[in-house]
């Protein structure tokens, strides 16, 4: 039998139970029960980096579509956002992002000086793979550069033996590079092209198509497009003109697919060249190469590149009276 103070304690036990105070403490318990099976915090929120990595993204698309003025515009956002959680590897892209499309504008000195920064970042951060991808750029722009100058029969000579160092040095930049990545792809159609400066014709057909099939693989549709329109040009310059030509359809297929007009317009603008150079005289060879520069221009017509539009114009009319 319970005695006097068993009865005291249990009645004093259970009017606790109904007290305010072990109301909270009740609710407190079950929100940290509910609270300790909830899954795990991460570790990383990425949310700002993914973003940032979506308008990148979107940034480099605006670009290969002729849109260079709004691309930046996009990587000035973007950039914005990635020296705001100070991410090195969005710090680094952006950057070569930016001189990609200042170079495209022509604004070279700019150009180098974003490729330099990203090199400086890439470097301070431990990062290669990215440097190795900033030096990739600032190659591919001295490349291009020396490839416009004109010269002198001796200074030919020299400038071959400079676009021989590039070339050397793109090479061994790229075995740094991520392996099957879209940088690595970038570094062999960019070593593709400084085959075809120095007329290595087989061996940048070969790189370029290094570079075209990791994008097939990946279904990169612009940038297939883009491996396809540069074989085009190797082939062109080394007089295959109906490989050239079937090239450039293959880069016409991947663009239309990708709904890429400003692709769609230069590739038919090439055609047009195409045709000139494989029968300049040819009665039919002429009138595809009208055809070719007529369709170029109404595509960059309706995009609104009107400048664009006039120079394929002035090619329709100049293959109509030549």
């Amino acid at each position: 039998m319970e005695n006097g103070e068993s009865k005291i304690r249990k009645a004093d036990n259970l009017a606790s139970f109904h007290s305010p105070l072990f109301t909270i403490l009740f609710s407190l318990f079950i929100f940290l029960f509910s609270c300790s099976t909830a899954p795990d915090r991460p570790e990383e929120i990425l949310t700002e980096r993914t973003m940032v990595a979506r308008q990148l993204d979107l940034a480099n698309q605006t670009a290969n579509r002729g849109r260079f003025n709004d691309a930046l515009l996009i990587l000035d956002d973007a950039r914005r956002f990635a020296i705001s959680v100070d991410d090195p590897p969005l710090l680094i892209r952006t950057a070569i992002s930016r001189g990609n499309i200042l170079f495209a504008l022509g604004r070279h000195e700019e150009a180098f000086f974003e490729w330099e920064a990203a090199l400086e970042e890439a470097e301070s951060s431990g990062n290669p793979s990215l440097a190795s991808l900033a030096r990739v750029y600032n190659a591919r722009g001295r490349l291009i550069l020396l490839a416009g100058s004109s010269a002198d029969a001796a200074a030919s000579g020299n400038q071959m033996a400079e676009a021989m160092e590039i070339r050397d040095q793109i090479r061994s930049f790229i075995t740094t590079l991520e392996p099957n990545t879209r940088d690595q792809a970038a570094g062999n159609l960019i070593l593709g092209m400084a085959e075809k400066e120095l007329g290595n014709y087989a061996e940048a057909e070969r790189t370029a198509r290094l570079s075209l099939d990791y994008h097939v693989k990946n279904l990169f549709l612009e940038e297939a497009a883009y491996d396809w329109f540069f074989i085009a040009s190797v082939y062109s310059v080394s007089n295959r003109f109906d490989d050239a030509l079937a090239a450039l359809n293959n880069s016409i297929s991947y663009d239309r697919r990708a709904e890429n007009g400003y692709g769609l317009a230069s590739s038919w603008q090439a055609v047009g060249e195409v045709y000139l150079r494989k029968d300049p005289y040819g009665e039919a060879s002429r009138q595809d190469a009208v055809r070719a520069f007529q369709r170029s221009r109404d595509i960059f017509s309706s995009l609104g590149l009107l400048d664009l539009a006039a120079r394929a114009e002035a090619r329709a009319v100049a293959a109509a009276g030549s």
